[in-house]
């Protein structure tokens, strides 16, 4: 979407854009894709997660991309669950974690952005690490999450996986039973969606009522369920499962959207080095 979209300036394919998120708005805010509008919405709570000097954006949702585990594998081995990023890279834990690819898979770009975060220099190092411990990687996150992952209905090989801190609340059995699988807080990073006005668009004023409606008490209470991330919206409650099962993690890494602009590439080939991919 953001190359397609930075690819058009001034020429939009539609009237709004919604779902660039901050690994990849700062391409096309650069290429003059969008027009000024904030929502005044926004200042009941989206305006927290706005991106430094640029305002013509506004929040709409946000997503932590994680590290899942399936609890009842490490329950049955008698093994102690990872934790940390560095955790995997620990020989117990050889062959047992999937990641997605970070230029085929958003999921896959945010671990790698968390990596960079969180360990700084030795992001590089780490993922030799991985490489060596038998990491598995997919192209996108359905494969990696629904076939490769044991804690889900596809019932893979693998007890490791990167998602979403909200993902444990999709497999709440039937009943109500507690899910067999859990995010891990202290891997996280922080995915935010934006939406803006394009520039050029022949309908600008019904563009910014749709931003208004998407920060809406009644579409931001729809997102959790619909979307599977959480609202940005103040005192939109969650629903009764994410409170207990995927509550909001505390302090997710994060890096400034200008400078994942200017590095992205820069990781991903060096990531593709390592990786030999």
């Amino acid at each position: 979407l953001a190359t397609k979209l930075a690819l058009t300036p001034g020429n939009p394919p539609g009237d709004v854009a919604f779902g660039v998120d901050n690994t990849y708005a700062a391409r096309p805010v650069r290429a003059g894709v969008f027009d000024d509008y904030t929502s005044p919405a926004a200042a009941n709570g989206a305006a927290d997660y706005a991106i430094p000097g640029v305002g013509q954006l506004t929040a709409i949702d946000f997503g932590d991309v994680c590290i899942n585990i399936d609890t009842r594998y490490f329950r049955d081995k008698g093994l102690p669950a990872p934790v940390t990023y560095q955790d995997l890279a620990d020989p117990k834990y050889r062959g047992l974690t999937v990641v997605e690819h970070p230029e085929t898979a958003s999921p896959g770009m945010a671990f790698l952005a968390g990596t960079v975060a969180t360990l700084g220099a030795g992001w590089k190092d780490y993922w030799t690490s991985l490489r060596a411990n038998d990491v598995s990687v997919t192209t996108n996150w359905s494969t990696a999450y629904s076939t490769d992952f044991s804690g889900s209905s596809g019932k893979g090989p693998r007890p490791i996986v990167v998602s979403y801190a909200s993902s444990p609340a999709a497999e709440v059995g039937k009943d109500g039973s507690a899910p067999p699988t859990k995010a891990l807080p202290d891997t996280c990073f922080r995915q935010v969606e934006y939406a803006g006005v394009l520039r050029g668009t022949k309908n600008p004023d019904g563009a910014r009522k749709l931003i208004d409606f998407l920060l809406s008490p009644r579409a931001q209470g729809a997102i959790p369920d619909a979307m599977y991330v959480y609202p940005v919206t103040r005192d939109v409650p969650l629903p009764a499962t994410w409170q207990q099962y995927a509550p909001v993690p505390p302090r997710p890494a994060t890096l400034p959207a200008d400078r994942i602009a200017d590095e992205r590439d820069g990781w991903v080939r060096e990531w593709r080095q390592i990786m030999g991919r």
